[in-house]
């Protein structure tokens, strides 16, 4: 079950299985029905985790009750509230099973103590906040210089064997465009 964790963290520095167990150690298993919520937007819950199956949208509630989706996160991917996690802060954002999941999940606290166990398990860290604010980064770039067809058409690329598992009413959230220039777009590609 933990094995595709293993392989996600090795592919950037290797573990004794000595280490690995510190790792296991420390992560909870947490399986979730679709539509069940691992983190709740204002809540002290928060978790860094590691999705073994199936798919998660970030999103938050606007004050007049919509959402809008900020990520999607699919198998062997990380997740996380960013400043929530790491700041002990109230979240930020709802985080939801669009199906049905399972992900590994540590808590700040855990992970400190890993750090301490595993000290070059710091360096993994480093590198998967380089590669979120990268996400972020790029994220925020195509928001502001691209087109709505473009983000669809790129994200149908990136994401071609997963896309069928993300609905209109989440794609056209992530989009920023209503459900029904969703419709207009799919028919134009």
């Amino acid at each position: 079950m933990y094995k595709d964790l293993r392989l996600s963290i090795e592919r950037k520095i290797p573990l004794t299985d000595e280490e690995w167990n510190f790792v296991v150690e420390k992560v909870k298993f947490i399986k979730l029905k679709k539509n069940e919520f691992l983190q709740i937007q204002d809540s002290k819950n928060s978790y860094e985790g590691f999705i073994l199956k199936g798919t998660f949208k970030t999103y938050i509630l606007n004050d007049n009750g919509t959402e809008s989706v900020i990520f999607f996160s699919f198998e062997n991917e990380w997740i996380c509230d960013l400043e929530s996690f790491y700041h002990q802060k109230p979240t930020t954002y709802n985080i939801k099973a669009i199906e049905e999941s399972e992900i590994l999940v540590i808590s700040k606290k855990n992970k400190a103590l890993l750090f301490e166990q595993v000290p070059k398990l710091i360096q993994f860290h480093i590198l998967m906040v380089e590669r979120a604010n990268i996400a972020i980064q790029q994220r925020l770039i195509d928001l502001l210089n691209k087109t709505s067809k473009q983000r669809y058409l790129e994200f149908i690329k990136r994401y071609s064997h997963k896309a069928n598992k993300i609905n209109n009413r989440n794609l056209s959230s992530y989009l920023g465009v209503s459900h029904e220039f969703l419709s207009k777009i799919k028919r134009s590609c």
